[in-house]
């Protein structure tokens, strides 16, 4: 069995974070700098850039658990490594494209790009099914 669905697995969570590395800069942009005591009510007042990234983040977690789910369901049904491999290195890219995209303010190629990657992870939840498994 190859380790690259674990470590796409890997690479997509970490994907979920990158957005809200640029949240953190944008707090600190803030007049009061980043407010630890209270962050997520200065987020909510984020605007423009920080509000994209901080949209971008959030949506990383939705993302994130049917992926997950294809992923390990397809790994336990015995779907073929190389089709799980192939799906989840399209979800990766079309996630780390999309990340890029929203961040740009470019919504109607970031609707394209996240259409891709929920086709992905469809094709993953629906492989064990398929499969027969």
């Amino acid at each position: 069995m190859t380790s690259a669905p674990y470590v796409l697995l890997f690479l997509a969570f970490c994907l979920v974070y990158v957005p809200r590395l640029f949240v953190a800069r944008e707090q600190a942009r803030m007049p009061e700098g980043y407010d630890n005591a209270h962050p997520r009510q200065q987020q909510a007042r984020l605007d423009g850039f920080g509000a994209r990234a901080q949209a971008a983040h959030l949506n990383g977690f939705e993302a994130f658990a049917p992926f997950a789910a294809g992923v390990l369901a397809s790994l336990h049904a015995g779907v073929e490594a190389r089709s799980i491999v192939w799906l989840g290195t399209v979800f990766v890219a079309a996630r780390s494209v999309y990340v890029a995209l929203y961040l740009a303010n470019r919504s109607t190629a970031r609707s394209a790009v996240w259409t891709v990657g929920f086709l992905a992870t469809c094709a993953l939840l629906l492989a064990p099914v398929l499969r027969g498994g």
